[in-house]
């Protein structure tokens, strides 16, 4: 998740504002949905080595108790998907640095509070329905469920609710690059 927001809020505000990189490449018979997907893939190919990085600490230190730990990688690529499109689509809105707030503001309570760190039982009733809804939840109960090798009904509910998440993102992300950059 961190990796794909990075790549996706600050890399891209600089390329889309500054450097005016997606600008140059729409000299080339390239459209902005192109230059969706191709920042969307660098995204995930950032947050896949995050994520191979992670996975083989946990294979070296004996933490690898199920075969399906292997289905961790095409899982955090997911949650790497709906992040990275949802957050270029943010981006897509801001005019300025001081916007990043907003992501921080969002991004860091959920990264705290999605069941990371210590159990959702922890938390009043009302706070967990509230963590359930987050799109961080569902990726950490993905990655914790495949980690231990149990797959049932509610890992589907999960990978389900980030691809939702991510087509949702790529498509508004898309026309709003369809809007800003051939105006």
């Amino acid at each position: 998740m961190n990796g794909a927001i990075t790549e996706s809020t600050f890399n891209f505000f600089f390329k889309l504002n500054y450097d005016k990189t997606f600008a140059s490449i729409l000299t080339t018979p390239m459209s902005p949905a192109d230059i969706s997907l191709g920042e969307l893939a660098w995204a995930l190919i950032r947050g896949a080595l995050y994520s191979i990085g992670f996975l083989a600490v946990m294979v070296v230190f004996g933490l690898a108790r199920s075969p399906l730990i292997l289905l961790t990688l095409p899982g955090a690529l997911l949650i790497g998907f709906a992040f990275a499109a949802v957050g270029m689509a943010a981006t897509s809105f801001m005019r300025s640095w001081q916007d990043f707030d907003l992501i921080q503001l969002v991004i860091l309570p959920m990264f705290l509070f999605s069941g990371t760190f210590f159990p959702l039982d922890s938390l009043p009733p009302a706070a967990q329905i509230v963590v359930q809804v987050t799109p961080l939840y569902h990726g950490v109960d993905l990655l914790r469920t495949l980690a231990v090798g149990f797959i049932g009904p509610s890992t589907i509910v999960h990978v389900a609710y980030l691809a939702i998440m991510g087509l949702a993102g790529l498509a508004i992300v898309s026309r709003r690059l369809d809007r800003l950059l051939l105006r």
